[in-house]
């Protein structure tokens, strides 16, 4: 909204200072400051609130140290972050960007569904809160309706360079590569960044080429189905990862600092081509969201670090973990996320191993059996003595080392 009309102000007006949000780096860092206000100050606010409402923890006794000792401790503080990143992204991006139309529709989705699985754990004294299948219908939901935006809007491209001839009405754009000149066409597309792969791009639509003639009619199947995998897989992994204080939300931070770096590259021609990755027209306002989400995430961190003053619940976490699906979709590098998200995964995988593996053994042996001590992994190492303080710091340094290697990977060919 503030970019609106300072736009009105300085263009018909000429005030001073005003034309200073054009700039997508100023408007990033007013984002990254008012969420940082907003989750510090006003979170002290809703902490309070909800200790007196006795929105409090129910912690199960898993033999965990200090575990009993967080009993009561407020929850839904995930609230927070919401409120950190939808407020500067109004007051900052364009509204009418279709990227951050579909960015705000995943907050406030997601953040519906946690919400809603808070609720009938703390106020209808539910412990397991809202249906496991009624959370996948609802990621599923969010997964159709950002991959049918992104298929058919005319507004979801990517640059790509063409040769001559091309259709006579077709829109050309002429620029110089080093000392050759090209020329380049927005299109839309089913093609994503893929490292290890020549020029770090891969098509959707050309899975299923071994079927034959007439296989592109299935692209928009293919496409939906990695969409819904994808913010399903990260969505639940970062849901897994909150189960130590700040864990989740360090980690999200590093990774929502990255997909901003990201988002700006890709945006910009210039530094795009120079680094020759996908350019995206359209998708700068990215980066302020991406600004309100990382400020949010630390200055949720404020009172989440440990001993945390305020758990997210499922309101943050599966709304952090569905945010950074999103974002990396839209910015066409979601096949980092394995790698950029690895602390996700392997919790995610941890969980699944423990759970088949005790299946399995408990069938074929009569007895379950166990490979960690605890899942997910984070679990383990508590119950190996580590202080969960040590944990997440240990857990931190690990998730820069993968956002390094994320950036790494852009070069590999």
């Amino acid at each position: 909204m503030l970019y609106y009309l300072f736009t009105y102000l300085s263009k018909n007006y000429s005030i001073p200072g005003a034309g200073v949000f054009q700039y997508i780096t100023f408007r990033m860092a007013m984002a990254v400051i008012t969420s940082l206000i907003v989750t510090t100050v006003y979170g002290r606010r809703l902490i309070d609130y909800l200790r007196y409402k006795q929105v409090g923890e129910t912690v199960r006794n898993l033999g965990l140290e200090g575990q009993m000792q967080k009993a009561g401790t407020p929850s839904m503080g995930g609230l927070i972050i919401i409120l950190g990143i939808l407020l500067p992204t109004l007051l900052f991006a364009k509204l009418d960007n279709i990227y951050i139309i579909m960015m705000l529709i995943t907050t406030v989705w997601l953040g519906a569904i946690g919400f809603l699985d808070d609720y009938i754990k703390i106020f209808k004294k539910n412990k397991e809160g809202l249906a496991g299948r009624f959370k996948i219908v609802g990621q599923v939901g969010l997964a159709l309706i950002i991959g049918f935006i992104m298929y058919n809007n005319n507004n979801v491209l990517i640059q790509q360079e063409v040769k001559l001839p091309v259709q006579y009405d077709a829109k050309i754009d002429f620029h110089m590569k080093g000392n050759k000149p090209v020329l380049t066409q927005d299109v839309k597309s089913t093609k994503t960044t893929i490292p290890f792969y020549k020029n770090n791009e891969f098509d959707y639509g050309k899975v299923l080429k071994f079927l034959g003639p007439g296989y592109e009619k299935y692209t928009l199947v293919v496409f939906l189905f990695f969409v819904i995998v994808i913010i399903t897989a990260i969505s639940n992994g970062a849901n897994i990862t909150d189960g130590i204080d700040g864990l989740a939300t360090g980690t999200s931070a590093i990774i929502g600092i990255t997909l901003m770096i990201l988002a700006y590259v890709s945006s910009n021609y210039i530094i795009s081509d120079y680094l020759n990755i996908m350019y995206i027209p359209k998708s700068e306002e990215l980066v302020i969201f991406a600004g309100a989400f990382v400020g949010a995430c630390v200055g949720f961190l404020w009172y989440n670090a440990y001993p945390a003053q305020v758990f997210m619940g499922d309101t943050g976490s599966l709304t952090i973990g569905g945010i950074i699906a999103v974002f990396a979709i839209l910015i066409r590098k979601e096949l980092l996320l394995p790698l950029l998200c690895g602390i996700f995964l392997v919790e995610n995988v941890s969980v699944m191993l423990q759970v088949g593996w005790f299946k399995y053994t408990r069938k074929r042996f009569g007895e379950g059996r166990r490979i960690f001590l605890m899942s997910p992994l984070h679990h383990h190492y508590q119950k190996k003595g580590f202080h969960e303080a040590k944990i997440v710091t240990r857990f931190w340094i690990l998730g820069i080392m993968l956002a390094i290697l994320t950036f790494i990977t852009l070069k590999l060919r």
